[in-house]
């Protein structure tokens, strides 16, 4: 078995090819998030300063924010609406491809504290209230709320949270646990070093600080890993990596 999975991890390395993104490596300290958008563009979130700065693919500024408090960035890969969630000012903001706010939805009006959000679309968000121990179907264009189920559960040490199917992925600092909207516990899997979740398609993409996996449901497979990197992400191009203080993108080859 470990035998297998050091060949799987082998053959994955030796099937990308590395590019080096023409980033200044001042532009790449002291950053808390690297994203990559289908279109080529590169956004840093730097916790220092509570800035989201985005780049194009030769590392030219096309825009910046600063934010008065800490701002989870669900993902850029739609930059034409950019979803971002504070628990601190308990509020989800919208921003256009040019960062500018499109749209600002104040949370703590309607639930009681909000821990974490899961926008499913240009309508529907999924809100976990940790007061209450409820999970919403919220609609955020009629401030209506769809659906509610009790959901206590232990959200310590909670990172990031995907609904999809009628299923609750909860991504926690080094686990992965499935429920129902029962709370069941569905599945579980240890995970080092969690950082958030995406779905593609029907498959939820599980990030960690060198590697990312895939769950199709059953099983978890990893589909990149470089154990030199400190910050891992993913866009139709292939798989972003910040290692030291410059970027690579790895592309599969065909």
């Amino acid at each position: 078995m470990r035998l297998l999975s050091f060949i799987l991890i082998l053959t994955s390395i030796l099937t990308f090819s590395q590019k080096k993104i023409g980033f200044d490596s001042l532009q790449l300290r002291d950053i808390q998030e690297v994203l990559g958008d289908d279109y080529g563009n590169i956004y840093i979130y730097k916790k220092k300063d509570f800035s989201l700065t985005k780049y194009d693919s030769v590392g030219t500024q096309l825009g910046k924010l600063l934010m008065t408090f800490p701002y989870k960035i669900q993902s850029v890969t739609n930059p034409l609406n950019i979803v971002m969630f504070s628990e601190n000012a308990q509020e989800i903001k919208f921003l256009d491809q040019n960062l500018n706010e499109i749209q600002k939805i104040n949370l703590s009006s309607t639930f009681g504290f909000i821990k974490a959000v899961y926008a499913e679309d240009l309508q529907f968000a999924w809100l976990i209230d940790d007061s209450n121990k409820t999970l919403f179907q919220y609609n955020f264009r009629s401030n209506s709320v769809i659906n509610s189920f009790p959901f206590n559960i232990n959200l310590q040490s909670l990172q990031d949270f995907i609904v999809y199917n009628n299923k609750i992925y909860i991504l926690k600092e080094n686990i992965l646990e499935v429920y129902n909207t029962r709370a069941t516990l569905l599945y579980s899997a240890t995970i080092i070093n969690a950082r958030k979740l995406r779905r593609n398609n029907d498959d939820i993409l599980i990030f960690e600080n060198q590697s990312v996996k895939k769950f199709d449901g059953k099983n978890l497979i990893e589909i990149f890993q470089n154990p030199n990197a400190k910050i891992v992400d993913k866009n139709n191009a292939g798989f972003l990596a910040l290692i030291k203080d410059k970027l690579y993108l790895y592309r599969q080859n065909k």
